[in-house]
């Protein structure tokens, strides 16, 4: 049997406990609004927010076009998933990661052990309005971004997909999406605590 939770308990309470000393990882393609909700989440909760991307550029003193441009993507990957580790290790807090951080096996496992995901979705129109406010993205400097983003969600959204709490980010406020992120792992810990316990039975 599982006690109820106290009738004024707070959803950032209970998040709060659901997580223990688990980290809340940000997943989903660029334009999702993964840093913008992060920051915001981690402020409702009461935890640090970190970058992921930004914790690449502090620790290789170069910006993440000119990472791709000089050492490639596969160099860029290869240091994003030392970063993200890191990071996961330094835990709990609120992480958001680049669009192709879940795309790695071992870092969807580290997440696995030592987060809980959360896959910001947005449709295709949603994204390419965001990123056109934010130019110079490595992935869309091409004659055809939009293709570019299409074959972007075709390859990434079913692994995407794998995400523990799936949340639609879309044109409302940032709060409204944070608030459907606390309540999406709200019900994601509820049923984690159910499972467990018809298990133990």
């Amino acid at each position: 049997m599982i006690d109820p939770s106290p009738p004024d308990e707070t959803i950032e309470t209970r998040v709060r406990r659901g997580l223990g000393q688990r980290s809340i990882v940000l997943v989903g393609l660029m334009g999702a609004g993964k840093s913008t909700v992060g920051r915001r989440l981690a402020g409702r909760l009461g935890m640090i927010f970190m970058d992921a991307d930004h914790e690449i550029e502090a620790a290789a003193g170069l910006t993440i076009a000119d990472i791709f441009a000089i050492y490639g993507e596969t160099s860029f990957r290869d240091g994003e998933e030392r970063v993200i580790a890191r990071l996961l290790r330094d835990g709990p807090m609120v992480l958001a990661t680049g669009g192709g951080a879940f795309m790695r096996p071992e870092t969807r496992r580290r997440i696995g052990e030592r987060g809980v995901s959360v896959w910001l979705k947005a449709e295709l129109d949603v994204l390419m309005r965001r990123v056109r406010k934010r130019p110079g993205r490595p992935l869309l400097q091409n004659e055809d971004p939009e293709g570019t983003m299409r074959r972007l969600m075709d390859i990434r959204h079913p692994v995407y997909g794998s995400a523990d709490v799936m949340v639609l980010s879309r044109d409302v406020s940032h709060d409204r999406v944070v608030q459907d992120v606390l309540e999406g792992l709200d019900g994601y810990f509820a049923t984690d605590a159910t499972s467990r316990s018809v298990a133990a039975q």
